[in-house]
């Protein structure tokens, strides 16, 4: 779809629902309160949970139920599981059946799993026109994290195949729900990723390096909205407003040039659509580079507080759960996250604190606070 097709298509469907995209994270601890405040905009909440991006997967059971168990202990909601594993295995009662629950959904939640499986399934089921019909004259909310906000844009990234399976980069044709509040873009979530550690898995697993690739096969008005990890852009398609919440940022790239959009800040969708009034990284920059650190390198960054030692303490966090999933000690790193941790409580910068707790909770270590100080302890498994 052209940019000009977007922009009819979303003054004609004058959309009045949420549309949220999060980078990862959607059971996390630190997510909660985007998921509370989503919720809170309806006064009878009707929410479902899609199983299709995880189809495919052997654990479909325990994903759902981990999903529904998170729903119920954190945020006090029922949710409801719809399954739809496969296209071709549905009948057309079951397919319809399908299509008119998430229609009457206040809160539709869909996640992690794969682009390219979803797509597969979802297209032909033509799923975008209910996603449409709830956002626009049901004014419901659609949470899409993961592998299902990456199936939103124009084009959509097939990571299992590229990351996984070594496929030359490629496109796939998707949803393009995001037009229906009137942005032409693909959507990369795992913005910040670094789990590759020596090597750069950003970009949702696909890196720096191919990302640019696939960017120039990209028509001209396209552009690529990405989202950091444990981070939620909300589009408010009445106000016509994105707003950033969560850990760290997002980002709009077209023609070279990114706008970063920062963390609790509001941005109209208009200056996202004709590009004004933004603040930008230089023309040369794509994005953040992929650099990788050595714990002594991240402790530093970490201690200087703001969003880049936010992600520096997530780096360090991911080490420690690294290291005790190949029985290395993880302590020395533990040991300075929480000296970190104990200084910016000193220092009254608890929104630091808060966060470096959540992110030793979320690498699976137990913090437990005393007159005399902090210790903590490893979960086993680690989650």
């Amino acid at each position: 779809m052209t940019r000009l097709a977007a922009l009819i298509r979303y003054d004609t469907a004058m959309a009045t629902g949420v549309l949220a995209l999060l980078g990862s994270g959607e059971t996390a601890p630190g997510m909660t309160r985007v998921h509370r405040s989503l919720l809170a905009r309806h006064p009878q909440v009707d929410a479902v949970t899609l199983d299709t991006p995880y189809a495919f997967q052997e654990n479909v059971p325990q994903m759902t139920d981990k999903l529904v168990g998170y729903f119920d202990r954190s945020l006090h909601i029922a949710i409801t599981p719809l399954h739809f594993a496969r296209y071709d295995e549905t009948s057309p009662l079951e397919r319809i059946a399908f299509k008119q629950r998430v229609r009457e959904a206040t809160y539709v939640f869909a996640g992690p799993g794969s682009p390219s499986y979803a797509l597969a399934q979802w297209r032909p089921l033509a799923l975008v026109d209910d996603f449409t019909e709830a956002l626009t004259h049901g004014a419901a909310t659609l949470c899409f994290s993961s592998a299902a906000a990456a199936t939103l844009g124009s084009f959509a990234p097939p990571v299992y195949e590229i990351y996984k399976v070594g496929a030359a980069p490629f496109w796939l044709e998707g949803l393009d729900l995001m037009s229906a509040v009137g942005l032409e873009c693909v959507v990369i979530p795992h913005w910040d990723n670094h789990e590759g550690g020596t090597y750069d898995t950003s970009r949702c697993y696909l890196g720096e390096r191919r990302l640019t690739v696939l960017e120039e096969s990209l028509p001209d008005s396209t552009a690529i909205l990405g989202v950091d990890e444990h981070t939620a852009l909300i589009l408010d398609a009445g106000d016509d407003t994105v707003t950033v919440t969560g850990r760290a940022r997002g980002y709009w790239r077209r023609g070279g040039v990114t706008v970063i959009l920062e963390n609790g800040s509001t941005t109209p969708l208009p200056q996202l659509r004709d590009g004004s009034a933004l603040t930008r990284l230089p023309p040369t920059s794509l994005g953040e580079p992929f650099s990788p650190l050595d714990a002594a390198q991240l402790a530093e960054v970490a201690a200087r507080g703001g969003s880049e030692g936010l992600r520096a303490l997530a780096q360090l966090t991911r080490l420690a759960q690294s290291a005790a999933t190949e029985q290395l000690s993880p302590q020395p790193l533990v040991d300075r996250l929480l000296t970190l941790r104990d200084q910016a409580r000193r220092s009254g910068d608890y929104a630091v604190a808060d966060a470096l707790r959540d992110a030793l909770d979320e690498a699976g270590v137990d913090v437990r606070d005393s007159v005399t100080g902090s210790t903590w302890t490893l979960r086993t498994p680690l989650t």
